[in-house]
């Protein structure tokens, strides 16, 4: 059986953390950023986890992780 190839874009994008949760980036935090508060660009720092609905998704993108 040859060997799967992982999903370029996914690699980027996803980590999978330790108990199985997909961990994501925030979208909206890369340029346009004065017209924005200062308290939501502090948020788009903040961890956050793939859907629940998404994750299986994610993880047959990265077989290796």
């Amino acid at each position: 059986m040859p060997k799967l190839k992982s999903h370029s874009g996914a690699k980027k994008r996803f980590k999978l953390t330790k108990n199985g949760k997909v961990k994501r980036g925030h979208a909206f935090r890369s340029h346009i950023l004065t017209k924005k508060t200062t308290k939501l660009t502090r948020g788009y720092r903040m961890p956050s986890y793939a859907d629940k609905t998404n994750e299986a998704a994610v993880k047959t993108m990265l077989p290796y992780a």
